[in-house]
């Protein structure tokens, strides 16, 4: 790692980066000003919702009856939200919440690593990845990292990377924007790192879709997460995600995100919820798209509230061919500051976690956010070796194949138990 050059400025600057996420910090879990998200029984509705409601249309999750409308007036978001789920035309209705990765919800920031401390640290043995990459490295697999960017001149990332998008500048460049010291800057490029530490053979779809302070609404999440199911919008073309990391969310519960996961996973299972009505037409290329099974598991990082009763969405949607994922140590145990409620399905090393920054160099960080994409390269390992699986089968083996973490019901992902579907031992507990 080459920091010659900001070095110096990085003390001072750790303190301008708590103030600035500390202030914007404060906004995650509100709600956008002005602006609802509603899921239509019909696309023909609209017209007569936007007329009643007094509505007006900004934005569309493709064909499908989901909008996102802006308010005409000053009725409150809170108001205009119960009329219309008191519409019979309107399926769901809710404001579009800020959501945003759980270390800038902490205030945590990185601090400076080694290039050799990628490698070598203990999450790999913690994970056993050396089993797992004797028999796949993850060749085929394409991971979309939905996050605050990435780094596309990082040597250890440039060629891995997929073309993205940025849906916060709405332009095609996922690049992280700001500087080292402010904001959430390298959150995302960080995340990517440890996706390919896990499955280094697979290739990253980066999405921007979290601001340099790791804020964005879950309207833009659930559009790049659809937009990670079909890049294209062909639904007949095999482009889309295998996995998805969100090392992202919201601590109130969004009904949005969760019919987005549900779509990408292929999957409408969900146990505290009615079924969801998708026989609107501009459901049609999501049906094609899961009958030819190109469905996506999605992997969520549980946040990092130190609870046993915060719940983090949509990591606790708990849908089928989701994987919600708790931070552990290198003594087997539950990280301290990572939610562990019996929603978390799972846990994967996040304490002292080195891994890629933007510059070319290498950061240490912790958090449910490391977590998540380390489960993701995981995911993508069992993938690659059983290809003709759909997402439940993926998350299931993973599962099946953990190991009892130590003081707590939440179990440990094993690499190469779920790779080679294996019993793996349990720790050593004191």
């Amino acid at each position: 790692m080459r920091f010659s050059s900001i070095g110096a400025a990085l003390g001072a600057a750790l303190l301008s980066l708590v103030a600035a996420v500390s202030a914007r910090a404060q906004t995650a879990d509100a709600i956008v000003p002005g602006e609802v998200v509603v899921m239509l029984r019909s696309t023909a509705d609209l017209p007569g919702v936007l007329a009643t409601h007094r509505l007006t249309l900004a934005g569309a999750l493709g064909a499908r009856p989901i909008y996102r409308l802006k308010i005409v007036g000053s009725t409150s978001v809170a108001t205009k939200v119960s009329a219309l789920a008191a519409d019979p035309r309107v399926q769901m209705a809710e404001p579009n919440f800020w959501s945003s990765s759980p270390e800038a919800r902490k205030r945590s920031v990185w601090a400076i690593g080694q290039a050799g401390g990628y490698t070598r640290q203990w999450a790999p043995r913690a994970l056993d990845l050396a089993g797992a990459h004797a028999v796949t490295r993850g060749a085929g697999m394409r991971v979309a990292v939905l996050d605050t960017g990435v780094d596309g001149s990082h040597p250890a990332l440039a060629p891995r990377l997929l073309p993205g998008r940025d849906f916060i500048g709405d332009d095609l460049d996922p690049s992280e924007e700001g500087v080292p010291g402010e904001g959430a800057y390298g959150h995302g490029t960080h995340v990517a790192g440890l996706v390919l530490l896990a499955a280094p053979a697979a290739r990253i779809l980066p999405l921007r879709v979290l601001d340099q302070n790791g804020l964005g609404s879950t309207w833009v999440v659930a559009e790049a997460l659809l937009h990670a199911a079909d890049p294209d919008g062909v639904p007949g073309t095999d482009d889309g995600a295998h996995v998805i990391n969100l090392s992202l969310g919201t601590t109130r519960r969004t009904r949005l995100l969760d019919i987005a996961v549900e779509l990408a996973t292929c999957s409408d299972d969900d146990d505290d919820e009615p079924d969801d009505d998708y026989s609107d037409p501009g459901f049609n290329g999501d049906e094609e798209r899961c009958d030819r099974h190109y469905g996506s598991v999605v992997v969520a990082a549980a946040g990092n509230g130190s609870s046993s009763t915060q719940r983090h969405y949509p990591a606790a949607e708990a849908a089928e061919g989701a994987l919600s994922v708790a931070a552990s140590t290198r003594d087997s145990a539950i990280a301290g500051f990572s939610n562990r409620g019996s929603w978390v399905q799972s846990a994967a090393p996040g304490a002292g976690i080195t891994s890629t920054v933007p510059g070319g160099g290498y950061g240490v960080w912790k958090g449910t956010s490391m977590a998540a994409p380390l489960a993701a390269g995981v995911a993508a390992l069992v993938w690659a070796r059983n290809p003709d699986w759909k997402p439940v089968d993926v998350t299931k083996r993973l599962l099946d194949r953990s190991v009892p973490l130590c003081d707590t019901g939440i179990r440990g992902l094993h690499a190469a138990g779920a790779v080679l579907d294996f019993v793996p031992e349990p720790p050593a507990c004191d």
